[in-house]
C-alpha cells in the first residue's frame, strides 16, 4: 500500500512540475495554479495517510475496556439521534397535517 501511495504522489509531483514548467514558458497563470493544485493534493495524499496510519495504530491498541467505554459512548448518540430524528419526523407530519387541513377550509 506504501509503494502505491508512493507512486501516485511521485506521479502528482511530476505532473505538478510539468504543469508549472509550461505555465512559465507559457506566460499562463491558469496552468500555475493548477500546479499548484496538484501538488497541494499530493502534499494531502501524504498527509491522509499519516493521519490514517497514527489513527490506525492508536485503535490497533485500544484496550478491551476503552474499546466497551467507545461503543457505549456510540450507541447512546445514536440512540439521542434516533429520538431526534422521530421527533423531527412526529413535528414535521403533524405540521403538514395542519397545513393541508387549513388549506382545505374555506
Amino acid at each position: 500500500m506504501v509503494i502505491t501511495i508512493l507512486f501516485i504522489v511521485i506521479a502528482l509531483v511530476a505532473w505538478a512540475l510539468h504543469l508549472m514548467q509550461e505555465a512559465v514558458e507559457q506566460k499562463e497563470f491558469s496552468l500555475m495554479l493548477a500546479g499548484t493544485l496538484v501538488s497541494m493534493a499530493a502534499t494531502a495524499l501524504v498527509g491522509v495517510y499519516f493521519v490514517m496510519g497514527s489513527y490506525m495504530g492508536y485503535i490497533s491498541h485500544l484496550s478491551p475496556q476503552e474499546t466497551a467505554m467507545n461503543q457505549e459512548a456510540y450507541e447512546s448518540v445514536a440512540r439521542y439521534l434516533e429520538e431526534q430524528d422521530q421527533l423531527y419526523m412526529t413535528a414535521s407530519a403533524s405540521r403538514s397535517i395542519s397545513q393541508v387541513v387549513r388549506n382545505i377550509s374555506p
